[in-house]
């Protein structure tokens, strides 16, 4: 039997949109479109895996950042931190659900090298005239603030610590279902095998039972399987899974205040995780393709690679006990970090909703919005994001977001 609020099959044989992906981008749309008071169609969302174990909405360490290299992204963001304050309100005034705040800890890049120090005053002009509180700090400054460091050959630093952080993207994902379920969205248990295409048009989704549903559009929101299931509409996609490595460890010497989101010039990054413990994440090196499948851990990478990198940098984190440990995947646009979002140029009624790179769960809400926007009103009446577009993919013209972890 299919979990609570999942259907084994779908109830009907066509609908206005079907969703092919059920974590929180599908999630996210799925709720837009029911608070579009334009909007009255009828809605599929197929999950393949309802029990969400190893979505990257579940492993992802569910930070929020306003530093990024591209203005667009940082307003993005901004939407994220002021729609979950007032989750409750927006979500009709629900008493169930909470309002989420985040925890404002901050990300702080540490450049040791002049190019890169470049970069980050190049970002910091982006974030500030967006709205962003980023500061660039000189070794001498980062240390007045944060004591434990190691800032040996650290030649600048950039921080900001306003909406900025740590927040509960869980349990935002979990009332996006919840929610749209509760109004009338259909989730339904099953994998999608193929799609019909008759020349510009998908005009319907196989499920793995066999069943074919029509579509009206059909949205491609299947995360690290995005690449896949566009193959299957005969389009490419520039999006592939990477794995990514999460330690949370205790220190024997915990240190005396919150540890920003630390990004070591290595790649390799830590924060406090909760009142005793700490969080440490990197991506494998080399960092190649991963079977959407494959979540096995590289045990050799802590012990030769992350800790060596954590104690030199932090050397109270010398003595350190690993708690729990997990991989987990993310959808990497190989183009340009990136999200591809919005419907294909050929094929009409095929939509994107792929590629974030590592900061999907903290783009959720102003793409779902905006992709709900755009299937009603076939455009964008929120935040403009057509950048993200396809079009710059089929014509190879990289629009590159340099801010990614």
């Amino acid at each position: 039997m299919p979990p609570k609020g999942f259907s084994q099959t779908p109830q009907r044989d066509s609908y206005d949109v079907v969703i092919i992906g059920g974590a929180i981008m599908g999630s996210s749309l799925a709720w837009w479109l029911t608070e579009n008071a334009d909007f009255d169609g009828s809605v599929l969302v197929v999950e393949r895996d309802p029990s969400y174990l190893k979505c990257a909405s579940t492993l992802s360490n569910s930070c929020i950042r306003q530093q990024f290299s591209t203005e667009l992204n940082v307003r993005i963001s901004q939407f994220t931190a002021d729609f979950c304050r007032n989750l409750r309100a927006n979500m009709g005034g629900d008493d169930r659900v909470p309002n989420l705040e985040v925890h404002n800890f901050g990300y702080l890049y540490l450049a040791d090298t002049e190019d890169f120090a470049d970069v980050l005053r190049a970002n910091q002009t982006v974030q500030r005239a967006a709205g962003a509180d980023t500061r660039l700090l000189t070794a001498d400054q980062i240390a007045a603030d944060y004591p434990f460091y190691d800032l040996d050959g650290i030649v600048l630093g950039s921080i900001n610590t306003r909406d900025e952080g740590y927040w509960d993207g869980g349990t935002l994902f979990e009332w996006f279902r919840r929610s749209a379920q509760s109004r009338g969205i259909e989730y339904v248990a099953g994998e999608v095998v193929a799609l019909s295409r008759q020349g510009g048009r998908i005009g319907g989704v196989t499920l793995a039972s066999g069943q074919t549903v029509a579509c009206g559009q059909v949205v491609n929101a299947a995360g690290t399987r995005g690449a896949r299931i566009a193959a299957m509409a005969g389009l490419p996609l520039p999006v592939e899974p990477r794995k990514r490595y999460t330690w949370v460890f205790t220190a024997e010497t915990p240190l005396d205040r919150a540890l920003p989101l630390t990004i070591d010039p290595s790649g390799v990054h830590v924060r406090t995780d909760g009142p005793q413990t700490y969080l440490a994440g990197c991506k494998g090196d080399p960092d190649p393709a991963a079977d959407p499948d494959d979540f096995a851990m590289d045990h050799g990478l802590w012990e030769n690679h992350v800790w060596p990198i954590l104690a030199t940098r932090i050397p109270a984190f010398e003595s350190i006990r690993v708690v729990t440990e997990w991989a987990g995947q993310y959808d990497y646009n190989t183009l340009d970090q990136n999200a591809v979002l919005g419907p294909h140029p050929e094929v009409e009624n095929f939509l994107f909703m792929n590629g974030f790179s590592g900061h999907g769960l903290q783009q959720s809400p102003a793409m779902g919005r905006g992709l709900a926007e755009w299937i009603t009103h076939n455009e964008y009446r929120s935040l403009d994001l057509t950048p993200f577009s396809y079009a710059r993919v089929a014509a190879g013209e990289a629009m590159v977001e340099g801010a990614v972890i």
